[in-house]
C-alpha cells in the first residue's frame, strides 16, 4: 500500500464528520430553546418542541451529508486530504450561517427567510449597528471560535466508537431513508433548522409564478368610496380639518386598551380610546415598518418587498399628493435617517413640502443613547415631538402631518431608563398577570419601559397640540406600524394586530368597533369624510387597494386583506373571518385568537395567488393608474445616451455614496460638466443626497454662478439645518462673491442650528474679520 492511499481519507472519516456535524447542531438546538426560556418566551428547554427540532436537525444533517458524499469522493480520490479539507470547511461555514440564524431568530422570533433580499446593504449594515454592532462583531468572533472548537471536540470524540461507525456502510441510504422520513414531521419556525428555512423561502420566493392574465389593463381602478362612515361622528367645521397621524413602531394591540394581554404599560393612550373612534382589530397590513406608510397613506399593494422598494415608481394617489392638491401643507417627521426603508423617495415623489429626520434637529435636542458600537437609530420620540412643535404652522393652510417614532424599537433604551423599568417593575407589583406573562415582562423590562416612555411622549405631544393653530378642528389618527416582534405571540395574526384611534376636539360621540378592518382602509375613509363635507378636487376614479373602514360595534369579517409578513414573504390573507397561512386556513374569534386549522382552504389560497399576480403585475407595469389620474406622474429625468453610457462606466447604481466621492474629485479635477451630471443622475435616483446638492452648489460657486450657488446651497439648509457642510459651503460662496453682510447673518443661523459649528470657526472668524475690514460691523452698532 503506497502512502498516498494510507493518508486519502474513507467515508468512515466522512462519517464522523456527519455525526460530528450533528453533534453542533444539537448543541444550537439546545442553546436556543434555554435562550428563548430564560427571556420567557418558552416554559421549557427540554419538551416535545425541542425533540422535534433535533428530528428537523437530522433530517438537515442528512441531506447535507447525501449532497457532500459525492464531492468527497471525488476530491479525496483526486487528492488525498483535499475532500476531508473541503467538506470540513463547508460544514464549519453551515454551523456558523445556522448559529448566525439562529441568533436572529431569538431577537425577533421570526425567522429570516426571503426578506433578507428586501433590505439594501446600507440599510442591513444600519440595523446591525444600532442593535450593537461592536458586541454583534465579538459576540460572532467568539461564536465562531466556540463553533469550530465543538466541532473538533465532536470529531475526536467520534474516534471512540470508530470500529462500530464501519458498520454503518451503505451510509448514503441511511441518510437519504432519514431526511424523507423526517420531510413527514411537521415543523413550525421554532423547531425548523434555520438555514434550510432560508434556503426554501428564498427558492420558493424566486421560482413563484406571478403571472399575471389581466381582463383590464389597471384591475384596482375603481370609483372613490361614497360612504362617509366617519360623518355621523363629528361636528366639522367650516374649514378644512388639519389631520395629525402618528405612526408608533411596534405599537400593538396586545399593549393597548381594554383586555389588552400586557395592559398597564400604555396609560395615555388606554385613556384616549375611550374619548376616540377605536377600532380594536385593525391589522397593519406588512409585519414589519417597511409597508406603514404606503398601506396607511397610500392604499397601495406591495409590490415584491415593499412599495417603497420598488426601482420605479408606478403612478399612484395618496392622502400625500390628494390633500396637497386641495391646498394642504403636506409634512413628515422622524428622528431617524430617511433614507432607511426609502422613506426619503417615497416621500419626494409626493412632493412633500417638509420633512424633518435625524439630520435637521440641531444642537438642543438629545440623541438616544448610542449603543456599544456608538451607533444610535437618532432621535427619541419626545425630542422628535418638541422639535416639531417648534416649527412654524400656518395658520391659514390646513395640514397633513405624519410622524413615525422609533423609541419602541430595538434596542429599547429610552431616556431615564432606569426610571422607567422601576415602573414597570411597580405596574408588576400591583396588577395580576399570570407566571407566564409576568416572566415575559420581566425578562424584557426595557421593552415595556419604552412603551411607558412613548405613551408619556404621545401625552406631551397630543398637550403641546393644543397650543397650535386650529387644533379645535384637528383630526388624530394613532396606530401601531406592526406589534412588537421581540415579545412572544399568541398567534401568527398577532404581529398584524395594532389599535387604531381616531380623536379629535369635533367629535360628537365615541365609539369602540370591533370589526377587523386594516390600514388600507384608511386614506379612503378620511378622503369619503373630506369629500362629504368640504368642496374637494378628488380624483374621479382611484386605485385604493382597501375600502371603508368597518365601524360595526360587534365582531365580524366582511373584508379580503393580503397581509405582507416581510420583504419578499406574501403569505397571509383574511377573507372574511377567516385567515390562510403557511398553506393552512384558520377561524379568527372575536378576541383575533385563532382555531384550530381546517380543510376548505383552497379559495383563500387562490384569491392569495390572484392578489400576488395582481400585485406584481400593476406595480412592475406601471398599471395602478394612467397618467391621466395621477396627481404627481412618474417623472424621471431623462438623459442622452450618450450620458448613459458614461454614467454606467463610473456609477453601477448600488451606491450614491460611492458615486458622489466620484463626482466630487472630478469637480477637484475642474471637470465640471461631469461632475454636475454625476450630481445630477444621483439626485434622480436619491434626490435627498443632500451632499450631491450641496456639490452642485459649489460646482456653480466655483463657476461663478453665485446666485444659483446660493439658492441650492440655503435649500439644503432649510431642509437640514443640522448638516455643517452646508454652511461651510455656503461661506465660501457669499467670501467669493463679497457677500460679507450674508456671511453675518449666516454666523447666527449656524450657530443656533448646528451642534457642529465649532467644525468652520476658521470660516466664521473669516466672516467677522471680513465684515469688520468692511463696513458691515460698523454699520450695525
Amino acid at each position: 500500500m503506497n502512502t498516498s492511499q494510507l493518508d486519502r481519507y474513507s467515508l468512515k472519516h466522512y462519517t464522523r464528520l456527519m455525526i460530528s456535524f450533528f453533534g453542533c447542531l444539537f448543541v444550537l438546538s439546545v442553546f436556543q430553546y434555554a435562550f428563548l426560556y430564560f427571556k420567557g418566551v418558552v416554559d421549557t428547554i427540554f419538551g416535545i418542541s425541542l425533540v422535534l427540532y433535533v428530528v428537523h436537525q437530522i433530517g438537515f444533517t442528512s441531506i447535507i451529508g447525501i449532497i457532500l458524499t459525492f464531492p468527497f469522493n471525488f476530491w479525496e480520490n483526486l487528492r488525498p486530504r483535499y475532500g476531508f479539507n473541503i467538506v470540513f470547511a463547508i460544514l464549519t461555514l453551515l454551523l456558523i450561517i445556522e448559529a448566525m440564524l439562529i441568533g436572529y431568530y431569538c431577537t425577533t422570533l421570526v425567522p429570516l427567510g426571503a426578506d433578507l433580499l428586501g433590505y439594501s446593504y446600507s440599510d442591513i449594515k444600519m440595523t446591525i449597528a444600532n442593535s450593537g454592532g461592536l458586541a454583534i462583531s465579538l459576540y460572532l468572533l467568539l461564536g465562531i471560535a466556540v463553533i469550530i472548537g465543538l466541532f473538533l471536540g465532536f470529531y475526536r470524540i467520534t474516534s471512540k466508537f470508530y470500529h462500530k461507525i464501519s458498520r454503518m456502510y451503505p451510509f448514503t441510504i441511511i441518510l437519504f431513508s432519514i431526511f424523507i422520513a423526517t420531510l413527514f414531521t411537521e415543523g413550525k419556525p421554532i423547531n425548523q433548522n434555520k438555514t434550510q428555512y432560508l434556503a426554501v423561502n428564498l427558492y420558493t420566493s424566486s421560482t413563484e409564478d406571478n403571472s399575471y392574465t389581466a381582463d383590464v389593463e389597471y384591475p384596482l381602478i375603481k370609483r372613490p368610496e361614497s360612504e362617509n362612515v366617519l360623518g355621523a361622528y363629528f361636528e366639522l367645521k367650516e374649514e378644512k380639518p388639519n389631520i395629525v397621524f402618528i405612526m408608533v413602531e411596534g405599537l400593538g394591540r396586545d399593549f393597548v386598551g381594554e383586555g389588552a394581554e400586557y395592559g398597564g404599560f400604555t396609560p395615555f393612550l388606554d385613556e384616549l380610546t375611550n374619548k376616540s373612534l377605536y377600532w380594536e382589530n385593525c391589522l397593519s397590513n406588512t409585519g414589519r415598518t417597511f409597508g406603514v406608510l404606503p398601506s396607511l397613506l397610500g392604499s397601495l399593494p406591495f409590490g415584491k418587498s415593499g412599495f417603497m422598494e420598488l426601482e420605479n415608481y408606478p403612478n399612484k394617489l395618496t392622502l400625500f399628493s390628494i390633500l396637497k392638491n386641495n391646498g394642504y401643507h403636506t409634512s413628515f417627521y422622524q428622528g431617524t435617517t430617511g433614507s432607511f426603508d426609502n422613506v426619503e423617495k417615497f416621500l419626494r415623489s409626493e412632493k412633500i413640502d417638509f420633512m424633518l429626520d435625524k439630520s435637521g434637529f440641531g444642537k438642543n435636542y438629545a440623541l438616544a443613547e448610542e449603543n456599544s458600537g456608538g451607533f444610535t437609530w437618532g432621535y427619541p420620540d419626545k425630542e422628535l415631538f418638541k422639535k416639531s412643535m417648534t416649527l412654524a404652522r400656518d395658520k391659514e393652510q390646513p395640514r397633513l402631518e405624519v410622524y413615525m417614532t422609533i423609541s419602541t424599537h430595538e434596542p429599547f433604551t429610552p431616556p431615564n431608563q432606569d426610571f422607567y423599568e422601576e415602573k414597570v417593575a411597580k405596574i408588576l407589583s400591583e396588577r395580576s398577570f399570570d407566571s407566564k406573562k409576568k416572566n415575559v415582562i420581566e425578562k424584557n423590562d426595557n421593552v415595556f419601559a419604552s412603551l411607558l416612555y412613548t405613551d408619556e411622549a404621545l401625552k406631551y405631544v397630543m398637550e403641546a397640540y393644543k397650543k397650535q393653530p386650529n387644533y379645535d378642528h384637528t383630526i388624530f389618527i394613532i396606530t401601531g406600524d406592526h406589534r412588537l416582534i421581540p415579545i412572544p405571540m399568541r398567534t401568527e395574526l398577532s404581529r398584524f394586530h395594532v389599535p387604531l384611534i381616531v380623536y379629535s376636539p369635533m367629535l360628537k360621540t365615541t365609539r369602540k368597533m370591533s370589526a377587523i378592518s386594516s390600514h388600507f382602509d384608511v386614506t379612503p375613509t378620511i378622503l369619503a369624510l373630506l369629500n362629504g363635507s368640504y368642496e374637494m378636487k378628488m380624483p374621479e376614479k382611484v386605485a385604493w387597494v382597501g375600502g371603508i373602514l368597518d365601524d360595526n360595534e360587534a365582531f365580524r369579517g366582511t373584508k379580503d386583506i393580503p397581509l405582507m409578513r416581510n420583504k419578499n414573504q406574501l403569505e397571509d390573507f383574511i377573507s372574511d373571518d377567516k385567515f390562510f397561512s403557511n398553506g393552512k386556513t384558520f377561524q379568527i374569534d372575536e378576541n383575533m385568537d385563532l382555531s384550530s386549522s381546517f380543510s376548505g382552504g383552497s379559495k383563500l389560497e387562490s384569491k392569495l395567488e390572484g392578489f400576488t399576480a395582481m400585485n406584481s403585475y400593476v406595480t412592475t407595469k406601471n398599471k395602478i393608474l394612467p397618467d391621466s389620474l395621477a396627481i404627481f406622474t412618474v417623472q424621471k429625468e431623462k438623459f442622452t445616451d450618450s450620458e448613459m453610457v458614461w454614467i454606467n462606466s463610473v456609477y453601477n447604481g448600488k451606491n450614491s455614496d460611492k458615486a458622489y466621492i466620484t463626482a466630487r474629485d472630478l469637480a477637484f479635477k475642474k471637470e465640471y460638466d461631469r461632475s454636475l451630471l454625476l450630481c445630477r443622475f444621483i439626485l434622480s435616483e436619491v434626490p435627498g443626497n443632500i451632499d450631491a446638492r450641496i456639490l452642485t452648489g459649489r460646482v456653480n460657486g466655483w463657476r461663478g454662478n453665485y446666485d444659483k450657488s446660493i439658492e441650492i446651497l440655503m435649500k439644503c439648509i432649510k431642509e437640514n439645518p443640522e448638516y455643517i457642510d452646508s454652511y461651510s459651503a455656503l461661506f465660501d460662496v457669499y467670501y467669493w462673491s463679497g457677500k460679507y453682510k450674508e456671511a453675518l447673518d449666516l454666523i447666527e443661523t449656524v450657530e443656533q442650528n448646528s451642534s457642529n459649528v465649532r467644525e468652520i470657526d476658521d470660516k466664521i472668524s473669516r466672516a467677522r474679520a471680513l465684515a469688520s475690514k468692511n463696513g458691515v460691523l460698523a454699520s450695525r452698532k
